[in-house]
């Protein structure tokens, strides 16, 4: 299945420490060399300031019960900066977690930091040195500290790109911490502020789009309301143009999204356009199952691909918890396109193509006739379903596709008898114009004869 993790792909839009779990995953699956996935977690931690942990991996990878001396070094290089910035924040630690304070601050951030430097001699340099005590705390897991000096940065600072760092390493903290609900909120606000600032060049936003695309499942995977908010961000213009043209491996997890998101189906139609145009790109099991089903109508071929998205699912970090919700709901889609296309349903044929045992495919298939109210009917000695096709009567035809006819007239009544209106009103404000000048050469005339006789 190593040919279906997108684990090597991901990393690139991902934070060091975001990597690790996915790594952690790994090693639970058989998907790498045990030995391999332990090198890659070295590899990943030992620039970080996690330098005991970095240790202990190191003695497993390489056998042995002591550690170099640059371990040494480094722990103390690392507790010493983490000592100094510490001291360096002491002062307005103190100042903005008062909450006095805290209350006085308002919207404007020059405001408050005029209210900071004049009141309590707070200074740029010490609104700075939250973000590097923040990121130094980051570095060596200290998730909780580096997320209160992160945001109490994000709210002082001017510094726009700064700022958006800011909200990064917040953002990368709270999803560590299992913070969902939080974590949800920064997701919002990083979308927003994406979205309204103008950065150097389109590549830096793209860029930008790119992380949150990746960075957001942690997110959206766990949160209560996650599958929602995956369709509901994925699926935006922007959104969509970033997937095609940058990463399009997130199409799997778009479509785990909506397949396991009835309430989204209406969506569907949308998605089959995206992975018709991606395919060239990107295509693994799950994004091939809604093409042969939606596309090519290959029901043998979807069924094989249904078959492989479980073990697809179950190998990948974020879809693991949703094979089972997959699935059931794949089948659904499975077999209502299969009913809406075949008038007669060999029962024990559509068991076998949704890899289901006989009994409680027909079970499954009757409730799902029930359900959905198909007009259908089941013939339990041919063990069989007779699909009854309704057809709309003509007439009926011609009222659906005429009802909106009236409104539109009314719309375009409206837009002509406004737009006669405005021309109208130019015809009068011409003729006024016209009078005008009319009144101010009779005057002149009037004046110069004034003169003459004079």
């Amino acid at each position: 299945m190593a040919q279906y993790d997108l684990t090597t792909r991901m990393i690139p839009s991902l934070d060091r420490q975001l990597v690790f779990p996915l790594l952690e995953f790994l090693s639970t699956k058989d998907v790498y060399k045990a030995e391999d996935v332990l090198k890659a977690k070295v590899e990943l931690l030992s620039s970080t300031g996690m330098v005991d942990y970095t240790g202990e991996l190191y003695k497993q990878l390489h056998d042995v019960d002591d550690l170099p001396a640059d371990f040494d070094k480094k722990r103390e290089e690392v507790i010493e900066k983490l000592l100094e910035s510490e001291m360096k924040t002491k002062h307005i630690r103190e100042v903005i977690e008062n909450p006095e304070v805290a209350g006085s601050l308002r919207q404007d951030k020059l405001q408050n930091m005029k209210l900071l430097h004049e009141n309590y001699q707070c200074t740029p340099e010490m609104v700075l040195e939250l973000y590097n005590y923040g990121q130094l705390q980051y570095s060596c897991g200290n998730y909780g500290g580096s997320a209160d000096m992160l945001l109490h940065f994000s709210i002082l600072s001017t510094d726009a790109e700064l700022t958006l760092s800011a909200m990064w390493g917040k953002l990368a903290s709270e999803i560590l911490l299992g913070n969902w609900e939080v974590a949800f909120e920064d997701i919002l606000k990083l979308r927003e502020t994406i979205d309204k600032t103008h950065f150097k060049s389109p590549t830096e936003q793209l860029q930008q789009r790119m992380w949150l695309l990746h960075w957001s499942m942690f997110v959206f995977f766990n949160h209560p309301k996650g599958r929602d908010g995956i369709v509901d961000t994925f699926m935006l213009p922007q959104y969509i143009s970033t997937i095609q043209n940058a990463c399009p491996w997130i199409l799997r997890y778009l479509v785990a999204a909506v397949v396991t998101n009835r309430r989204k189906r209406s969506m569907m139609q949308q998605l089959v356009k995206i992975i018709e145009q991606v395919a060239y790109m990107y295509r693994d099991p799950v994004t091939e199952f809604i093409e042969a089903l939606y596309i090519d109508f290959d029901f043998d071929r979807a069924a094989e691909k249904l078959e492989q998205c479980e073990d697809v699912l179950d190998k990948d970090f974020f879809l693991t918890p949703a094979v089972d919700d997959f699935v059931e709901n794949a089948r659904f889609y499975f077999a209502e396109v299969y009913c809406r296309i075949h008038k007669r349903i060999d029962m024990a044929g559509l068991t076998g193509r949704l890899n289901m045992r006989q009994e409680e495919g027909e079970k499954w298939i009757v409730k799902l006739i029930r359900d959905t109210r198909m007009d259908a009917k089941v013939d339990f000695k041919e063990n069989t379903i007779i699909m009854n096709p309704s057809y709309n009567p003509v007439y009926q035809q011609v009222i659906e596709r005429t009802r909106a006819l009236v409104f539109r007239s009314q719309v375009l009544n409206g837009a002509i008898d406004k737009r006669g209106t405005s021309a109208g009103k130019k015809d009068d404000q011409k003729q006024d114009q016209r009078r005008g000048r009319g009144q101010q050469r009779q005057g002149k005339r009037h004046t110069d004869n004034a003169v003459a006789v004079q």
